[in-house]
């Protein structure tokens, strides 16, 4: 074989090695189980595309296994959860019942209803999305704990 083949085979053997391209700008995706949670903490940064009061971060925690907890922006609340590969159904919330501003009732109820209709779990990088069927866009959190 002449110079002018074998290139011409290494570069053919070089494009086959490397595989389909993936976008460097994408962060990893997975969906977790019930195990990954426990114990964990969850600050929101994002309610379905609008950004959350910085006043009055809603929460969301998984202290013992079935069960969620956390702060809606001013009052707290508990209840059942299950969460399966990706997946997370919210029971019936209890919370307190502490009158909000103005300002933060709204983002309390909308969020209180998005995690009642929540239905999938994905974590993309270091970003914890709930996929709700009340919002478009889903809740983005940040872990705390």
């Amino acid at each position: 074989m002449g110079r002018h083949h074998l290139r011409w085979l290494s570069l053919a053997l070089l494009g086959c090695a490397s595989g389909p391209s993936t976008n460097p700008g994408t962060a990893p995706v997975s969906t977790p189980g019930a195990a990954y949670f426990l114990g964990s903490e969850w600050g929101l940064k994002d309610l379905g595309g609008t950004p959350v009061n910085p006043d009055a971060v809603p929460t969301m925690a998984f202290t013992e296994a079935g069960k969620i907890s956390g702060n809606a922006s001013c009052n707290r609340f508990t209840g059942p959860v299950e969460l399966g590969d990706g997946t997370i159904r919210v029971g019936t919330l209890a919370s307190t019942r502490m009158a909000c501003s103005p300002e933060i009732a709204p983002q309390e109820s909308a969020y209180l209803a998005a995690l009642q209709n929540a239905d999938r779990v994905v974590i993309q990088g270091q970003e914890l999305l709930v996929y709700t069927r009340s919002l478009e866009k889903p809740l983005r959190f940040e872990r705390r704990r």
